[in-house]
This record gives C-alpha cells, sequence and structure tokens, in this order.
C-alpha cells in the first residue's frame, strides 16, 4: 500500500492539474450520486406511492420530479465525462514522461548496461512496464472519490436510520481487509509474471532478429518450443494472479448485493414499526446498488497496485543506472573547423567487470593525418581500443585524449563530434540510400557524390533500381555485406571527422577495391574525390585501421602491433617483420590470403602491393 501510494503521489507531482480535474469530476460525481438516491426516495414517498393511491398526483408533481431527476442526470453525465477525460489526460501523460525518462536512460547509460541485457527486456522496460505502472492510475480518480462517496452516503444513511448506517459500517471495512489481504498474496506471482513478459519478449526479438542463423541452421522447431515453454511460465504465473482474483473478485463483488438484502430486511421491519418510510428504504437501497460500481473500481485499483508496483521497481531499476557524462560545450571543438587531431593513450588500462584485464599501461600517440593500421591476435585488445577511442566505454585507468579533451569528458556524444567509427558489423536503416548517408543532415549531391568515389560506392548506388532513392530494406538486406560497408565508409565521411577508425570495416571488400578506398583515404588528391578535398579540409583525417589483410597493412604509415594488452611494436610492416609475434601473424595472415608477407604479391596472377594485376 505504500508503494503504491507513492507510485500515485509520483504521477499526481507530475501532473497535477490532469489529476485534480479529474479527482473534481468524481467527487461531483459522488455527490451526485448520494443526491440522486435523495431524489429517488423522495420520489417514491412523494410521486410514486400517492400515485398508486386512488388520490393520485398532480401534473406539476410529476413534470417537477422529472425535471430534477434530469437536473442530477445532467450533473452526473458532466462528471462523468470530466473524470474520464482528465483522468486519462493524466494516465498517458505519466506514461509519456516514464517512456521519455526510460528511453533517454537507455541513451545516457554505459555500453555494458545494453550488453549485459537483451533488446527484448529493454522493450519490455519501455513499452510494458509502463503500461503496466500505469494500469492502476486508471481508476484512480473514481476510486479516490469512494472516500468521499463513503462519507457522504454514511451521512445519508445516518440521517435515514442508524441502523442502515451501521450495515454500511460493517461492510466497508470488510471490503478493505479483503483487499489488503488480496494485494499481499498477488504481489510475488504478478512480479514474476512481469518478469516473465521481458524474458517472452527477449526471446521473440533475438528469434527475428537472428531468422537468417535461425533458417540456416534448421532451429525453426526449437526457436519455437524455447518461445513456448517461456510463454507458458507467463501462462503459469498469470493463470496463479487469476486463481487469487477468481478467490477474492467474488466476495469482494458480492458484499454490496449482501447489504441490499440486509437492507431489504431491515427496512421492511422499520418500516412495519413505523420508523422509517418506504421511501426511505428505496433511498437507502438504490444507494447501496449504485456503490457496488465505485466499490468494484476501488476494487480494481487494489487488485492492479501489485503489477503496478513491481513494473515501476523495475522502472526505477533503469532510471537508478549511472549514466556517462553529457558533452562538453565547446565551440571550439566543433568538427568542420577542428581538422585532423592528435590521438592519445596515456597510461590506459581496460579490465571487464568480472576483472579480466585486456589492456594495460598503454601508451600511444598517432599524429594528425597519419595513417596507422593496427594488427594483433584474437582477444590481443584491438576492439577494446577502438571502442575506448571512440568513447562507447570509460578506460579502467589512464585517459584517451582527442586533441587535448580527454574521452571520458567528452562522452560518446562529444567523441563523435571528430571521431567516425565504421564497424565490421555495418547497419543500415530500412530507408533509402540517401537517408542512410545523410542521417537527416542536409547534404549537397556534390558532396554525396565525392563520398561514394572515396567508398568505390558510386557505380554500385548508380545501378540501383532507383539510384541513390532506393529502400535498401531492413539493416539493408536488399545489398551484399560489402556494399554494406562501403556506404557505411560514405556516411562516415560525410560527417567530415577529425579521426576515421575502421574496425576490420572492409572485411567484406574484395581487396582489389580494399586497396583503392584506403588509397583515397589516404592521399585524396591521388584520386578522383578532387570534390571532396575542395568541399572539406578533412578529406584525409587521422585513420586508424584494423587489419586483417596484409595488403591492407603494407598501406599503412605505421603498424601497430598489439601483444599482451600493449603496443609490443611499432613501425612499418617490413620493420615489424624482425619482431617474433609479429612474423607469425603475419604468415598466418599470408596463408589465410595467399599473400607474400615479403612482397604483398598473391602469385603469378594475383593482385600486386596496392591491387593492380601482376
Amino acid at each position: 500500500m505504500r508503494r503504491g501510494g507513492r507510485l500515485i503521489w509520483r504521477s499526481l507531482r507530475l501532473h497535477p492539474w490532469s489529476h485534480a480535474a479529474a479527482i473534481m469530476g468524481a467527487n461531483v460525481f459522488a455527490l451526485a450520486v448520494v443526491g440522486f438516491t435523495v431524489v429517488i426516495g423522495r420520489i417514491t414517498d412523494e410521486v410514486i406511492v400517492p400515485g398508486l393511491d386512488d388520490d393520485g398526483v398532480s401534473r406539476r408533481s410529476l413534470l417537477i420530479a422529472v425535471a430534477v431527476v434530469v437536473a442530477v442526470g445532467v450533473v452526473r453525465a458532466l462528471s462523468i465525462m470530466v473524470r474520464r477525460w482528465f483522468n486519462m489526460l493524466a494516465t498517458v501523460s505519466t506514461q509519456r514522461t516514464w517512456r521519455e525518462a526510460v528511453t533517454d536512460r537507455f541513451l545516457d547509460v554505459p555500453l555494458a548496461f545494453h550488453r549485459a541485457r537483451p533488446a527484448g527486456q529493454l522493450l519490455a522496460h519501455a513499452d510494458a512496464d509502463v503500461e503496466v505502472a500505469t494500469s492502476m492510475l486508471k481508476p484512480l480518480a473514481f476510486s479516490l472519490s469512494v472516500i468521499v462517496l463513503a462519507v457522504a452516503s454514511l451521512v445519508s444513511l445516518l440521517v435515514v436510520h442508524p441502523w442502515f448506517a451501521l450495515v454500511a459500517v460493517v461492510m466497508f471495512p470488510t471490503l478493505t481487509l479483503l483487499n489488503r489481504r488480496f494485494t499481499r498474496k498477488v504481489e510475488a506471482p504478478a512480479a514474476a509474471g512481469q518478469e516473465a513478459v521481458g524474458v517472452l519478449s527477449g526471446i521473440a526479438h533475438e528469434s527475428l532478429d537472428g531468422v537468417l542463423i535461425v533458417k540456416t541452421l534448421g532451429r525453426e522447431a526449437a526457436e519455437v518450443d524455447r518461445f513456448s515453454d517461456a510463454a507458458n511460465d507467463l501462462r503459469n504465473h498469470r493463470l496463479a494472479v487469476g486463481r487469487l482474483r477468481s478467490r477474492y473478485a467474488p466476495l469482494y463483488y458480492s458484499l454490496p448485493q449482501i447489504g441490499i438484502i440486509v437492507l431489504l430486511l431491515v427496512g421492511v421491519w422499520l418500516v412495519d414499526s413505523g420508523s422509517v418510510t418506504i421511501g426511505e428504504v428505496v433511498r437507502a437501497m438504490s444507494l447501496f446498488s449504485i456503490l457496488t460500481l465505485p466499490m468494484e473500481i476501488l476494487g480494481f485499483l487494489f487488485q492492479e497496485m501489485p503489477r503496478s508496483v513491481v513494473a515501476m521497481d523495475r522502472i526505477d531499476g533503469v532510471l537508478a543506472e549511472a549514466t556517462e557524462p553529457r558533452p562538453e560545450a565547446s565551440p571550439g571543438f566543433a568538427r568542420h573547423d577542428a581538422g585532423p587531431v592528435v590521438v592519445e593513450f596515456e597510461a590506459v588500462a581496460f579490465a571487464h567487470p568480472d576483472g579480466l584485464e585486456v589492456l594495460r599501461d598503454l601508451h600511444l600517440r598517432l599524429e594528425p593525418g597519419e595513417s596507422v593500421a593496427l594488427v594483433g591476435a584474437t582477444g590481443s585488445g584491438k576492439s577494446t581500443m577502438v571502442a575506448l577511442l571512440a568513447g562507447l566505454v570509460p578506460p579502467s585507468s589512464g585517459e584517451v585524449h582527442i586533441g587535448a579533451k580527454a574521452t571520458t569528458t567528452l562522452g560518446p556524444e562529444g567523441v563523435a563530434v571528430s571521431v567516425a567509427t565504421v564497424l565490421q558489423e555495418t547497419f543500415l536503416f530500412a530507408d533509402t540510400v540517401r537517408a542512410n548517408l545523410t542521417l537527416g543532415r542536409d547534404v549537397g549531391d556534390e558532396e554525396l557524390a565525392a563520398a561514394l568515389d572515396v567508398a568505390a560506392a558510386t557505380d554500385f548506388v548508380a545501378a540501383l533500381t532507383e539510384g541513390m532513392d532506393t529502400m535498401v530494406g531492413e539493416r539493408g538486406v536488399t545489398l551484399s555485406g560489402g556494399q554494406r560497408q562501403r556506404l557505411a565508409i560514405a556516411r562516415a565521411l560525410l560527417r567530415r571527422p577529425a579521426v576515421l577508425v575502421l574496425d576490420d570495416a572492409t572485411s567484406a571488400i574484395d581487396p582489389v577495391v580494399e586497396a583503392g578506398i584506403l588509397n583515397a583515404l589516404r592521399r585524396p588528391t591521388d584520386h578522383e574525390s578532387d570534390r571532396l578535398v575542395a568541399s572539406s579540409p578533412l578529406a584525409r583525417p587521422t585513420l586508424l585501421v584494423v587489419a586483417h589483410r596484409l595488403a591492407t597493412i603494407r598501406l599503412a604509415d605505421r603498424v601497430l602491433f598489439l601483444d599482451g594488452g600493449r603496443i609490443a611494436a611499432s613501425g612499418t610492416h617490413e620493420e615489424l617483420l624482425e619482431v617474433e609475434g609479429y612474423a607469425a601473424l603475419a604468415r598466418a595472415y599470408e596463408l589465410a590470403g595467399g599473400v607474400s608477407v615479403a612482397t604483398g604479391s598473391t602469385g603469378p596472377t594475383g593482385p600486386g602491393p596496392i591491387g593492380e594485376p601482376r
């Protein structure tokens, strides 16, 4: 009850005027209900009973009775309209506020938060949990008016006869005790049910998101079974709640009806003794019959309270997550004016929450405009370095600087001003090629064409059915992996980054095409992209490439060999061949790609060092 009260208070503070109008309308309705029973009692004694006698009633008395009933009905109708309109306005406004808060927190929490939770669970927080958390607000105004209704009804019954009031005094506390008992029993299964909703949503999202893997591995039946098990678990929790409701609801809803029967019996005795009139008995019975609906609404409030409280706890769990720092307001750090910048890793270390150390005492400096290849065995920390540079994760110790500013100070949004990262797994929106490139920015056709030239994407985009206006489907499913990667590179270039990071972002691209792209990024003035040079001073950003091909490595100004969480060696490819660990890795690349470690060639008919046929 206390937690439910706090939830209600939070919504009242968020949207006080809507709630106040709804509660006012509900209280007017409560008073109109009591007034209606008074009118019915008077009409029974002064119009109906005399009308059944031989003398009858006058036309004037009948018209007055009708007018009063209509007037009370109009007041009730208007109060219902006000209550429903503003109560729903308050409810949906609260939903909007909490959904915005959850969504904003999703954007501000560290990447580790998202990695630790399935997407379905996050969707359940923003959708189902918010919906359930506000379900108890829907009957709130009506339920609060029950207090006014109970007081007014008790006064009205006392005016008629104390015995009638005694029936109400017995009934209301009994209903309250039943509600409290039900609330305590239903909280645990309600909480388990909400948890099961998140699990079920996660399985559904995962199965649909990985539909290609499911189909190619023949996992359809297994996924259906997995979903069915989770659905059955949710069903069992919901049935447990339903069984509890089935025990308490009949008692709760039958009490007002039992009260009417008791009133009838007491009323017959009192009428026979001359203590009350028939109209007063009708008035008391009408009041109890009308009380049934408000009491049912109050019961619905108590029934929804456990689910709402549990859902709000889940939302509060999200809102309690620590956020990353917001970017600094620094006009001098605008990407269009910054130019290539120095990138520095100063004594950087990174360890996962479980204590597994990935990087330690890492020192590194990338000069403005320099092209650097990052090479290392699987698990050596290459992707972690990329994540640190992109501001996606903070270092455990030390600092990563872009220009003169630390990524921990800038936050991901601030880092994104000057760093563009292209990952191996490229994401495209279900929109046009143009929309995926510009992402809502106003970009001219000349700059778009220049970026596509550098990314070697001009020809295949021109060959699409509608060119730049072709819809690429969800996640770019209509394009090949190499085409998606080239569009991602072009998209990054259009941001005019000071630092461009390619994390194995050319893995699906033909080696010849890849060599052309990297040459264009290193020396744009030697490429056909003079338009890009003319349109942007950042045509040659500081370039960091996570490389797995010898041809790619040889194109870099400098190669960094990452081993054991540190930069074990730095230099050109030929210089690093003297390092045993690097040489072994290069030989592995040679076996994988058929490229000569010494010359970069693939044999008599393969491409040479920069992609030219031998």
